[in-house]
C-alpha cells in the first residue's frame, strides 16, 4: 500500500500529540480541572435548564393551547417558565420548612439530653456488667459527662480554626454559593427562553463542520440520551413520592412520631438512588431518638425492610419501566456508577446505562436485518 505524505504527517502529529499528553499530563489535567471549575456555572445552568424544561413544557401544553392570539403566543414561554420556577421553589421551600426546624430542635434536644443518657448507660453497665474491674467502674462513675461533652465540642471547633475564621469561612461560602446560584439561574433562564434559536444554531454548526453520517448519528445519540434523562428524572421523582408516602403511612400505622417530617425527608433524599433513603433514615432515627430509643431502633428495622422492598420491586419497576431498562441493569448501573463517582455516579449511571442499552439494542436489531441468518440463529 502506498503511503501519501498527508497520511504520514497526520500519523506524526497524532503520535507527537499523544507524547505531549503523556509527558505533560499533570499540567494538562490541572488545566482541564481549572477549565471545568470555570465552566461550572454554565454546566450547572444547562442541568438546571434541562430539569426546569420538564415542568415548563407541561405548563405550555395547557396554557391556552388552541389560542392564536399574539399576546398568548408571546406570553406563553415567560409565563410557563415563571410557573416552573415557582413550582420547583415552592416544593423545595415546603420541604425545607417542614424538615429543617424539626431537625434543629432534635439536635438541640439530643445535645441537652446526651449527658443524662450517658450517665444512665454508665449506671446500667456498673450494675449489670460484672466483668468490669472496680477501677474502671470508679473511673466511669467519676466522669463529669457535661464537661467532657463541652471539651469534645471545643476540640471539634478548634479543628476548624478560631470562631472568627469559622465565621469568615461560612460567610465566604454562603456568598460564593449565592453568586454561583444566581449565575446558574440566569444562564438557565437564557437557555430556556431561547432554546429553539440555540437548537437551530447548533444544527447549523453540525451540518457545516461534520459529515452527514456523523451528524445524523450524533443527533440520534443525543436524542436517545435526552429521552433517557427525561424519563429517569420523571421516574425518579415518582419513585421518591411513592417511597415517602409509604414511609409516612407505615410510621402512622405503627404510631411512630414525626411521621410527616420523616416521610418528607426520606422522599426528598430518595432522589439519590439507593443511598438516599438511608440518609433520610438517619435523620428520622435522630428525630425519633429524642422521643424513644426503642422506637428509633424499630424505625430503623422498618426502614430497612421498606428499603429492600423499594430496591428490589418499586425502583426497578418504576424507574426501569419508564426507561425501558430491565431491573437487573438498573441495579448494576447504580452499583457501578456509585463505585466510580459516588453519589453523582449513582444519579448519572442509570440514564446513561438506559441510553447505552437502547443504542446497543437498536444496533443489534439493525445487524440482524443486514447480515444473513446462520443455521444456529434462534430468536
Amino acid at each position: 500500500m502506498k503511503l501519501s505524505w498527508k497520511t504520514c504527517l497526520r500519523a506524526g502529529v497524532t503520535v507527537f500529540a499523544l507524547f505531549l499528553c503523556v509527558h505533560y499530563w499533570p499540567t494538562l489535567s490541572g488545566l482541564l480541572a481549572l477549565g471545568l471549575q470555570a465552566a461550572r456555572p454554565v454546566l450547572l445552568g444547562c442541568a438546571a435548564a434541562f430539569v426546569l424544561n420538564i415542568p415548563m413544557r407541561a405548563y405550555e401544553r395547557h396554557y391556552f393551547p388552541k389560542s392564536d392570539r399574539p399576546l398568548v403566543q408571546k406570553s406563553r414561554r415567560p409565563v410557563c417558565l415563571l410557573l416552573a420556577f415557582l413550582s420547583v421553589a415552592a416544593v423545595l421551600v415546603l420541604l425545607l420548612r417542614l424538615v429543617v426546624p424539626e431537625l434543629v430542635s432534635c439536635v438541640t434536644l439530643l445535645v441537652s439530653r446526651l449527658p443524662g443518657v450517658l450517665e444512665e448507660v454508665v449506671a446500667w453497665l456498673t450494675t449489670r456488667a460484672s466483668w468490669l474491674s472496680p477501677e474502671v467502674v470508679d473511673y466511669l462513675n467519676g466522669l463529669d459527662w457535661q464537661q467532657l461533652i463541652g471539651r469534645v465540642g471545643g476540640m471539634a471547633l478548634s479543628g476548624f480554626g478560631s470562631v472568627a475564621n469559622l465565621a469568615a469561612n461560612f460567610v465566604t461560602s454562603v456568598l460564593s454559593g449565592a453568586v454561583t446560584t444566581l449565575l446558574v439561574l440566569i444562564f438557565a433562564i437564557y437557555v430556556l427562553l431561547g432554546k429553539e434559536r440555540l437548537g437551530r444554531q447548533i444544527k447549523t454548526l453540525g451540518r457545516r463542520y461534520l459529515k452527514r453520517e456523523w451528524w445524523s448519528g450524533l443527533r440520534h445519540v443525543t436524542a436517545v440520551v435526552q429521552d433517557s434523562f427525561h424519563d429517569y428524572i420523571v421516574g425518579q421523582c415518582t419513585e421518591a413520592v411513592i417511597l415517602g408516602c409509604l414511609c409516612a403511612a407505615g410510621m402512622l400505622l405503627f404510631r411512630f412520631p414525626y411521621a410527616a417530617v420523616v416521610g418528607a425527608t426520606v422522599g426528598l433524599t430518595a432522589l439519590i438512588p439507593v443511598a438516599g433513603a438511608y440518609i433520610g433514615g438517619a435523620v428520622g432515627f435522630l428525630l425519633i431518638l429524642t422521643v424513644s430509643p426503642i422506637r428509633a431502633l424499630l424505625f430503623v428495622l422498618y426502614l430497612v425492610i421498606l428499603q429492600q422492598l423499594e430496591n428490589n420491586i418499586i425502583y426497578p419497576k418504576v424507574v426501569g419501566t419508564s426507561l425501558g431498562l430491565p431491573g437487573i441493569w438498573v441495579l448494576c448501573a447504580v452499583i457501578v456508577g456509585g463505585g466510580v463517582l459516588g453519589i453523582p455516579g449513582m444519579i448519572l449511571g442509570v440514564p446513561l446505562a438506559a441510553a447505552a442499552y437502547r443504542l446497543i439494542k437498536e444496533d443489534v436489531a439493525r445487524g440482524k436485518r443486514t447480515r444473513p441468518l446462520l443455521p444456529d440463529d434462534e430468536d
